[in-house]
């Protein structure tokens, strides 16, 4: 069953190498993600589980030790999916890399881990057992849930500015910080394609996984620094 989870986002620029200077604007952030996980090692799981959206062609689990890295965003650094041996297996999604660094930073040792990056197209029916198959493969499971909500909260947004996206990541704050399953799970997917919001997937999983954990949450971080959406909750 799930015993914790921890919620942060996955934009390349959390890594300091690649955000370069401008990464003190993200430091806030860093240390909400940081104390997040550190939730999930408090939580003495025997098995964490790192989601992410990925594209069509790189989703699907990923083993402990799979590679990544930041080659893509001008940084020559690599990554591996926890400590160990390095795994013989494709290269990790960008979101599953920012996972990687994060458990590097915080220095991961709780548990054996695996990824699995989720498709952002995949219907909500489909996430919630693919919860609910994750949290039941194991007595004590754990997940750090990457995501990112709207891209399209001002004029220089990725996705420029929508007026829908302001209530769209209230809503999705609101939820993940009060542990709320059934409003997580009630996220409309056609609307959050609309906004760029990618961690729409990957969050209606972790609700399907803690549907009967009884968890409650905490809402650590919410801000659109660059017009985007980010959000950092712990459930315990």
């Amino acid at each position: 069953m799930l015993v914790a989870a921890a919620v942060c986002p996955c934009p390349p620029l959390l890594v300091p190498e690649v955000a370069a200077g401008a990464a003190a604007e993200l430091d806030a952030l860093r240390a909400a993600c940081k104390d997040a996980v550190g939730v999930l090692a408090a939580s003495r799981p025997d098995r964490l589980v790192v989601i992410g959206p990925a594209g069509e062609s790189v989703r699907g689990p990923y083993p402990q030790g799979a590679p990544g890295s930041f080659h893509g965003y001008g940084v020559e650094m690599t990554v591996r999916l926890g400590a160990g041996e390095p795994a013989a297996a494709p290269e990790l999604p960008p979101s599953l890399a920012v996972a990687a660094w994060l458990l590097e930073r915080t220095e991961w040792a709780a548990a054996p881990l695996e990824g699995l990056g989720v498709a952002e197209s995949l219907d909500a029916e489909r996430c919630a057992r693919t919860g609910r198959e994750l949290a039941a493969a194991g007595d004590r499971v754990a997940m750090l849930v990457m995501g990112d909500g709207s891209a399209c909260r001002t004029l220089k947004a990725p996705g420029y500015l929508d007026e829908r996206a302001a209530g769209f990541d209230a809503e999705a704050a609101r939820a993940l910080g009060a542990a709320d399953t059934t409003a997580l799970a009630a996220l409309d997917s056609a609307l959050a394609a609309e906004l760029q919001a990618a961690g729409r997937a990957p969050w209606q999983v972790l609700a399907g996984a803690a549907e009967d954990a009884g968890l409650d949450g905490r809402l650590l971080y919410d801000d659109a620094p660059y017009g985007v959406g980010y959000f950092v909750a712990a459930w315990s």
